[in-house]
């Protein structure tokens, strides 16, 4: 059973009396950068707090600061001012600016009379000499990763202009074993790779796992008693349903913007279809009618429009149309095969997959068919899916490797192309979820 991941906080703004914000912005659209120079300091703890949470939360904040590719953590090792004189006199500029840092994250840990603590943090702009931002949260010791994840937000968000995503998390297939023989479950972690659990065992092949927008529930597909069907998922009491018992098969579901929905593939004689189905009513309602195959159906952010992959044109590539299944519009055209389209959560593109001339791609296109661009390629590259402020993909790679025959692994990349990183995972990992911020 996976329990629910939550804290307990108290936010407020911190500002010291006079302080005005300044306007330090870093540029998150441009392919390349140059990145910011941000000093993070050990947060000071007091006689009777978590002296470790104080050394590890400037750590994990450092560490998603990094991944971005838009910030560099300034060493450590090259700080003049230590934490207890910054808690007592405020920062001494001079001494940042010396070692070229621009922006300066301080806190303080202390405990509070329940048994919790209370974290403080505040932002600086080093040359301006004032205040951007400061938050106070109390939480219990074990939800410690998630604060440094929030403040990585707040940090992120006052300093970019943009939505962040590090309290978010990720749930993919984790896949073992030999290949003619895999073994595939659910698993579920922090963006970052850690928090990691099995949701399943391992004894039904699990498939295409997909976040409720509340993240209560995950839609997947499964293989129980070799039937495939689309199961619902309940991450707060680990419980699983069928999603409607049909005579064919299901797959590729994804949950409507609002989370009361949930739309499909359903194949019957050969035949895949589109359905949506209402999760209360459990009436489903078919929205393709064509002899071809469709399917990989994706909702826009306002509900108003799905995007789906289909064959009916001759090739595999990807087409709009209304909610209600009106109004079709084919959006690409280019050669080879487009498949695994994804709405993101802007609203102002669709990632797919592309399979042309031998190779894989992940891109990026508008809803209108305009803008096509091609990210990122590899020998196998598939399953892209958005970060929550629609700026990272995503997506899994698999690789030859030796006499195991191959590696798969996810990564993540800008929305630009570049600053590709791995995401760490226990073993091999395919077809991840982004999900929402964590409520």
């Amino acid at each position: 059973m996976m329990k629910k991941l939550f804290a307990l906080l108290v936010l407020s703004l911190l500002a010291f009396p006079g302080s005005a914000f300044a306007e330090l912005k870093v540029n998150v659209t441009q392919g390349t950068v140059e990145p910011l120079p941000v000093a993070i300091t050990n947060f000071h703890a007091d006689p009777n707090a978590d002296r470790d949470m104080a050394q590890q939360l400037p750590q994990v904040i450092g560490s998603n600061l990094e991944r971005t590719g838009l910030f560099k953590p300034v060493d450590p090792r090259a700080f003049i001012q230590d934490a207890a004189s910054m808690a007592k006199d405020g920062p001494r500029f001079g001494e940042w600016r010396a070692i070229n840092a621009q922006a300066l994250v301080t806190g303080t840990v202390t405990a509070a009379p329940d048994g919790r603590a209370r974290v403080e943090f505040r932002l600086w702009d080093v040359f301006s000499q004032q205040q951007l931002s400061g938050m106070a949260y109390t939480t219990t010791k074990q939800n410690w990763r998630r604060i440094a994840h929030i403040i990585s937000d707040e940090i992120y968000k006052r300093l970019t202009g943009e939505d962040s995503y590090f309290d978010s998390r990720i749930v993919y297939i984790a896949e073992s074993g030999p290949l003619q023989g895999r073994i595939k479950r659910l698993a579920i972690m922090d963006q970052d790779g850690y928090n990691h659990h099995y949701l399943t065992d391992g004894k039904a092949l699990v498939l295409t796992p997909r976040f409720s927008p509340n993240q209560q529930m995950i839609a997947y597909m499964a293989y129980y008693n070799k039937k495939p069907r689309v199961y619902l998922y309940n991450i707060d009491n680990g419980q699983q349903q069928v999603l409607g018992d049909f005579p064919g098969m299901t797959f590729s579901p994804r949950f409507s913007p609002d989370g009361g929905k949930v739309v499909m593939s359903m194949s019957q004689g050969g035949n895949s279809e589109i359905y949506v189905m209402d999760l209360r009513s459990k009436r489903p309602v078919r929205l393709t009618n064509n002899s071809a195959i469709d399917t990989s159906p994706s909702f826009s952010p306002d509900g108003q429009r799905v995007v789906f992959e289909s064959d009916r044109g001759g090739t595999q590539q990807l087409y709009t149309m209304n909610a209600d299944g009106t109004d079709v519009k084919r959006i690409t055209f280019g050669e080879g095969r487009y498949a695994n389209p994804v709405w993101s959560p802007r609203g102002d593109l669709i990632a797919f997959t592309r399979l042309y001339s031998g190779k894989f791609y992940i891109g990026v296109i508008r809803p209108d068919g305009s803008g096509e661009r091609l990210i990122t390629t590899a020998w196998h590259v598939e399953g892209p899916t958005w970060s929550p402020n629609g700026r990272v993909l995503a997506y899994f790679k698999e690789v030859p490797s030796g006499r195991e025959g191959k590696r798969v692994r996810l990564y993540t990349v800008d929305l630009t192309g570049f600053n590709e990183r791995e995401v760490p995972t226990p073993g091999d990992a395919s077809d991840p979820a982004w999900s929402p911020l964590n409520p």
